[in-house]
């Protein structure tokens, strides 16, 4: 059923959809043209402000110096101002300004006409103090220029020197020229690195695609060929973590799938064959009573006995293979009583005895104190006589088996041990899988093979916690827990 499911899937279409590599190309252009975009805003449309508020900044930075710079002298003599003007005229120079110094009869006692950008008429100059004062000792504002497209910053200080109550004015201005020549020849520039990057960004967008798509290719292409059937397909992850653990994770579940399609084939052959037997069986002899055995009465019983114990063998087969299929798809319920379990447990443990003994095994099983348990009673039996019967198939040369059962604060622990050869690390995992056998075996036991499958699917219908512990060459020890009943403890 399974294989028709993959070869169902394989056959639909997959729906349209954008392509890895197209989707990371179009990011990838996304966020470069972005990038663009943003570097050609800030250059048209930011550029100007930009530069203008850094000259002002500017402008306004090295008035301020110069108002601390006249501060600095308790009076200020011919020698001084000399010092003084000296220290502006070095600050002006390094910040492209010029600057003036106005007493408070708007007389001019210094200016610096390197650069001046603007003449200030007297008008101009009581504008200026009035609002400096007003303003609290510095005003700024700005004009046109005489050159096309410039502007004028104007910045005004009012300076006193507390200790001689001296004092004038610091008018200090800056000219703001265009800046569209350095614009176009920016946008030049840009022009030819815009080209470069996309250029750029497709080669490397379209090397990084392909790095990412192509272990997902290969990927997509081995999961086709998984789904087909080939079992031995290896997935290759590439370069990438991601891509890695996801082929390492899709290699272990080909692995687990190649396993489960082996056990279901030995399934099928394994039934086929406990089928054919019975059958076979039961035809053989039902000649040989028409036959030779129809007027002998003793040995037409006895061919009658092997026909009815094969018929038996077959009715156990059947009726497994449909408890399993019912317990694993939940259609099976559950019947939950209470009763004690160590009264049942040395109940089974008789009835292996007359078994015990014609065979030569030794059951070891000590009776335990009663205690009372809450579960469906013929599941939680079957599970016993699977699991004894299992320990019987595969128990050494010595023939013990050993059967204990433990009392825990809110379970009861029953473990059957034998002492076989055991079971190997990478196997122990498939030990409760339909017909998996550890080693083959001649069985004491008459079985179907589904025995410890019966077992887990039980148990997980209790949601019993079990488990299974087996070192090489020492035996394996199967082991189960069963829910106690807390209120109504045997004593």
């Amino acid at each position: 059923m399974k294989l028709n499911k993959f070869r169902i899937r394989e056959e639909k279409k997959p729906g349209k959809g954008f392509r890895i590599r197209y989707h990371i190309l179009m990011s990838y252009l996304f966020l470069v043209g972005l990038s663009l975009a943003l570097l050609w805003g800030t250059q048209i449309l930011f550029l100007n402000r930009f530069y203008e508020n850094e000259r002002i900044g500017i402008a306004e930075k090295t008035a301020d110096t110069m108002s601390e710079y006249f501060c600095e002298y308790d009076e200020i003599t011919e020698e001084n101002l000399v010092e003084l003007t000296e220290k502006y005229d070095d600050l002006a120079s390094d910040n492209e300004l010029s600057y003036m110094l106005v007493d408070r009869n708007y007389r001019i006692v210094y200016e610096n006409n390197k650069g001046m950008a603007h003449q200030f008429s007297r008008n101009e100059i009581d504008f200026l103090q009035t609002n400096a004062n007003l303003k609290g000792g510095k005003y700024t504002t700005s004009a046109e220029g005489t050159a096309q497209d410039t502007k004028v910053v104007i910045i005004c200080c009012v300076l006193k020197n507390e200790k001689s109550n001296q004092g004038c004015y610091l008018i200090v201005n800056t000219l703001i020229t265009p800046v569209k020549t350095t614009i176009s020849m920016l946008r030049k520039t840009t022009y030819l690195v815009t080209v470069l990057m996309i250029l750029i960004s497709v080669i490397a967008a379209l090397i990084m695609s392909k790095s990412l798509a192509k272990p997902i290719q290969n990927i997509t292409e081995s999961a086709n060929n998984l789904a087909k059937g080939e079992y031995k397909t290896e997935f290759e992850g590439g370069r990438f973590a991601e891509t890695r653990q996801l082929a390492k994770t899709l290699n272990y579940a080909s692995s687990e799938i190649s396993k489960i399609d082996e056990l279901q084939r030995d399934l099928i052959a394994n039934v086929s064959h406990d089928l054919r037997t019975p059958l076979t069986m039961i035809k053989a002899y039902a000649e040989m009573i028409r036959d030779l055995s129809g007027d002998r009465k003793e040995k037409r019983e006895e061919h009658l006995g092997i026909i009815i114990k094969e018929t038996d063998r077959l009715a156990q087969l059947v009726n497994d293979i449909l408890d399993l299929s019912k317990l694993e798809n939940g259609r099976q319920p559950l019947d939950i009583s209470t009763f004690d379990i160590s009264a049942k447990l040395h109940d089974i443990m008789e009835r292996y005895k007359e078994f015990s003994e014609a065979n030569g095994y030794t059951i070891n099983y000590t009776d335990n104190p009663p205690v009372l348990v809450q579960c469906d009673t013929g599941k939680i039996e079957q599970v016993i006589y699977n699991l004894v019967n299992n320990a019987i198939n595969y128990t050494g040369e010595d023939k013990q088996i050993f059967v204990t059962m433990e009392t825990e604060e809110d379970f009861v622990k029953i473990s059957i041990r034998d002492t076989g050869k055991g079971i190997s690390e990478e196997n122990i995992h498939q030990i409760f899988e339909k017909y998996y056998r550890a080693e083959k075996t001649k069985r004491e036991v008459v079985g179907t093979g589904l025995g410890l499958s019966i077992v887990r699917a039980v148990l997980k219908a209790h949601n019993f916690p079990f488990g299974v512990q087996s070192t090489p060459g020492a035996g394996t020890t199967f082991w189960f827990k069963i829910k106690r009943d807390k209120e109504s403890i045997c004593i």
